[in-house]
Parts: C-alpha cells; structure tokens; sequence
C-alpha cells in the first residue's frame, strides 16, 4: 500500500522578516519527524509584501537555503513560496521590471528543487503589478504520488486545476483573507470532488503588516470532499496527515466520473 503522510503548517508570519520567520519555523518544526512532505503557506518567510522594496530574493538566497537544510533534516520534502526575482540570465538575477514571481519551490532531502511560478495573480491586491505570472503548469512527484501545486488566488480557477488523469493530490499554499474564508472553505472541497483528488491546503493565521487578517483554514480533504483533518481557527498548528493512494485508486475504478471529462487545450 502506497501512503503519504503530510505535516500541513499553519503560521503566523512576521512581516518582511526571514530571518525570524524561519528560526520560528525550525522551531516549531523540532518534533514533527517520519513524515514525507512539510507544507508551509505562500511567502512564508516574509508575508505577502510584493509592493515592498528588495522583497525578493535571488535564486539560491537565504529562504531557499534554509528549505534545503530542513528537508535534508527531516527527511522530508519542504514546499513553501518565496518571493525570487523574476528573470534569471547566464546564472545571474535580473529584476525585470522590478517585478518578481512568486515562486513555490519543492525541496528534496537530497537538495534538488523544483519549482511553480504562480500562474493566477490577484489583481485586487495589487500583484500583477509586482509579480510575473507563470505559464507552466507543474506535476511533482513523491512516493508514487503524483501532486499538482497551486498558490492562493490559483484555486479561483478551475480550468489551471482540471485533473487531466495526471495528479492524485492538489495542493494549495495561501495567504487567504479571513474575510473570504468561506469561498477558501468551499472551493478546497470543490476541487476535491471535481477533480477526484486529495487535497492539501496550508493558509496562515494573524495580521499582515498591512492589518489584513487571515483565520487559518488549514485543512486535509479526500476525494469527495470530505474533511480528513483541519487545523484550529486562528491558532498556529500543524497537523499530520497520511493520504492512502490505494483508497483514491479503489474509488475512481468504481465511479470512474474522470474518464467522461470533456476535452480541451489552454491556449
């Protein structure tokens, strides 16, 4: 039996502040072992502070370097996203525009990194005017299961997300307003069932240093929607979670929904 089992992160985040963010982040993770996957929120180590001067780090900072000890330390693969200037040319970063991406990053214990450019900026925060929108769309995989990453806004639109018969767990790392919570809530389990998938989703807790409020929602779904675990409302906690692909297998052969999926092309 193929199992995965997920240590999902809810934080707070102190503002524009790395440093502090991953010594509290190494803390916290001090107890969490025997797990394969460590899910932190989007911009972890900084907030979402796109519009602020020098927010972004080159490839290869700081941020990225402290993933990297952790995974080799747990053992596990580290997801989170990082604001990283945008362009990289003969191995050196250029701001393009002073424009970054924000970019989520999949460490390897071993040090190898992939990553996801989030696709879906929100305009309504201003982002688009500070970030470069990715066009790829990314399948990662880890113990036989196939992941598809999403950040925040990205769930707002199902079409980047449709299950090609490529994925087995979407997964969604945020800075969701508490103030809309109940679309987080509902579009999570949307996906779920939609797409027959598990899905992962990591959001932050606390005020951002522009007093925006995020309640949590940090939550586990299976494949029709239903709530596996979920983190406590406005608390920092993390929560561990094993996800069964045989169960997921089991389901999609006896209500095989995914094969009557209509075909398309994203242009």
């Amino acid at each position: 039996m193929s199992s995965l089992t997920i240590a999902l992160v809810q934080t707070d985040i102190c503002w524009l502040d790395p440093v502090k963010n991953t010594q509290r982040l190494t803390a916290k993770l001090a107890d969490i072992n025997e797990v394969d996957l460590i899910v932190l929120p989007e911009t972890f180590a900084t907030g979402f502070a796109f519009d602020q001067p020098d927010v972004g780090e080159v490839p290869n900072g700081p941020i990225l370097d402290w993933m990297k000890q952790t995974a080799a330390q747990k053992g596990a693969v580290v997801v989170g996203s990082v604001a990283v200037n945008s362009v990289v040319v003969n191995s050196v970063a250029v701001n393009q525009d002073d424009k970054n991406a924000n970019r989520l990053y999949w460490v390897t214990p071993a040090g190898e990194v992939s990553h996801y450019d989030k696709r879906h900026l929100f305009r309504m925060g201003n982002e688009h005017h500070h970030v470069v929108a990715g066009n790829t769309r990314e399948v990662f995989e880890i113990k036989g299961f196939k992941v598809l990453p999403l950040v925040c806004y990205d769930l707002r639109f199902p079409v980047w997300s449709r299950n090609r018969n490529d994925y087995d767990v979407l997964l969604n790392i945020a800075n969701w307003p508490g103030a809309r919570r109940k679309v987080w809530d509902t579009l999570l389990q949307a996906r779920a069932m939609e797409n027959q998938c598990y899905v992962i989703a990591v959001n932050r807790v606390g005020d951002d240093g522009k007093g925006v409020g995020h309640s949590g929602g940090t939550a586990a779904y299976d494949f029709k929607g239903d709530t596996l675990s979920s983190a406590a409302d406005h608390q920092c906690e993390i929560i561990v979670q094993t996800l069964d692909l045989e169960a997921l297998n089991k389901f999609k052969k006896a209500f095989p929904a995914h094969l009557d999926g209509d075909e398309f092309q994203l242009l």
